[in-house]
């Protein structure tokens, strides 16, 4: 089930037709501006939850290593 070319008409000609031709422009603009914001903090989380887990591991790596020197 997907939205076929006549589907998506309808919904352009209405989005012309609630907004005007000289608004659209500008709420692209802002879609792409919260798009990019969006994906910039994504990657941003995923960075810093890759750094978590790579320091969790080393501190875990160093507790075992510790733990089999004193045995």
């Amino acid at each position: 089930m997907s939205i076929g070319f006549t589907e998506i008409l309808v919904i352009l000609v209405v989005i012309l037709l609630l907004f005007g031709a000289k608004r659209i422009p500008e709420l692209a603009r802002a879609f792409g501006k919260a798009s990019y914001e969006f994906k910039k903090a994504k990657n941003e989380l995923t960075r810093e939850s890759q750094e978590l887990i790579d320091t969790a591991e080393k501190k875990a790596e160093a507790e075992d290593k510790s733990s089999k020197h004193d045995a």
